[in-house]
């Protein structure tokens, strides 16, 4: 403070531009004025150090603190800090109400708002979506949305169909959309109609997840056999637009209401599938129906799954069966998924590496600074 008091001394004695005095005493031209306001103001007492802490926070009544806490749980719902402000206004009027802000902060400290769990979001791979116009190019899949039965059971439908020919290749009610029963729907599909070239649906399970590349166990079954898995990008269901459409329709003619039991809604399912396909007529397709423009896949579901083949020029290596990669002086860490499957590295620069799953990218490797490149992957030191 010492400081302080011979600046302001010295700049009531002498006729100086605050500048020149400023640079006599090392301070910015700022501070300067900034002590000379406060000497104006306060006096001396004005020179000391202020408190650098934050405002204290707003002072709510404890009346309205406490209204604020009932509110919350008003009606067996827990209201949010916007609906909250509003009933305090009409309880104790708009000038006493505090911010939102301040509500939420409130409830926070109180204990009243659960911290909500970060997700983890699906992997995008560089797989640009295609509409192609020959049958069997493209297939798109779904679930659409869950309901229950008349008798309390869940239905999730299963829907398959063909993309240029708008054929609805299945339409099954599962329990849920686990992996078993999922994969026999398609199994089955691939035996009767053959395998398409690529197949879309959007970031749920069991179609992708959040492990390395945003593979699944089933989109990994699919490009062993040679299957393109393509995602929608999540909140975008119009990428999607024709299979919605279908689910639309398929939801008024079956599921308004729902069936009796499962296996009710099942045959309802049926008999909209073969009306879809054999008699109602679709404009984008020239007023023809699906079954007469779609044909069947000339690629046969194998008897054995093939394992993956890369092109000569990367390198191969298989994946541990703790989800490993070893490489040199590196670990990476692709992934459990992946155990026990082969993986191609493809160099694209002096030591930068990409990881190929079949014809997908599922990360890469940076050796000219020993770290990770991408964040699906990890790249731990030996």
């Amino acid at each position: 403070m010492d400081q302080r008091l011979l600046f302001i001394a010295e700049h009531l004695r002498r006729a100086d531009s605050v500048s020149a005095l400023c640079e006599r005493y090392g301070i910015s031209r700022k501070t300067g004025y900034k002590w000379i306001d406060r000497y104006a103001n306060e006096g001396a007492s004005g020179l000391a150090d202020h408190s650098r802490s934050r405002h204290a926070q707003e002072r709510i009544a404890y009346p309205i603190r406490q209204a604020i806490l009932e509110l919350r749980g008003q009606g067996g719902m827990e209201l949010g800090p916007k609906k909250i402000q509003q009933r305090l206004a009409e309880r104790f009027g708009e000038a006493e109400i505090p911010s939102r802000t301040t509500i939420y902060n409130i409830l926070k400290a109180a204990g009243r708002i659960d911290p909500q769990r970060k997700r983890r979001r699906v992997m995008r791979y560089g797989t640009p979506l295609r509409s192609p116009r020959e049958p069997n190019a493209l297939w798109s899949a779904d679930f659409k949305g869950q309901f229950l039965t008349a008798d309390q059971c869940w239905c999730y439908p299963l829907t398959v169909m063909d993309h240029a020919s708008r054929y609805l290749l299945s339409c099954k009610g599962l329990a849920g959309p686990r992996l078993a029963p999922t994969k026999s729907v398609f199994k089955r599909l691939f035996r009767r109609y053959g395998l398409p070239d690529r197949l879309r649906t959007d970031n749920g399970v069991p179609f992708a997840s959040t492990g390395c590349g945003g593979l699944s166990q089933l989109s990994i079954w699919w490009l062993k056999l040679g299957i393109v898995p393509e995602r929608i990008a999540p909140g975008h269901p119009e990428q999607n637009g024709r299979h919605e459409r279908m689910h639309r329709t398929l939801k008024r003619a079956t599921a308004l209401p729902p069936a009796a039991t499962l296996a009710a809604q099942q045959r309802r399912m049926d008999a909209f599938r073969r009306f879809y396909n054999e008699q109602r007529p679709h404009e984008a397709l020239g007023q023809q129906t699906p079954h007469s423009c779609y044909t069947s896949s000339n690629r046969e579901y194998p008897s054995r799954l093939p394992e993956m083949s890369y092109p000569s020029y990367m390198e191969t290596y298989r994946v541990s069966t703790a989800g490993l990669l070893y490489r040199h002086n590196v670990v990476m860490y692709v992934g459990h998924l992946l155990r026990g499957e082969l993986v191609g590295l493809e160099a694209i620069d002096d030591g930068v590496w990409h990881v190929h799953f079949g014809p997908i990218v599922i990360g890469g490797i940076d050796e000219r600074h020993n770290r990770k490149r991408y964040l699906s992957l990890k790249v731990l030191p030996m």
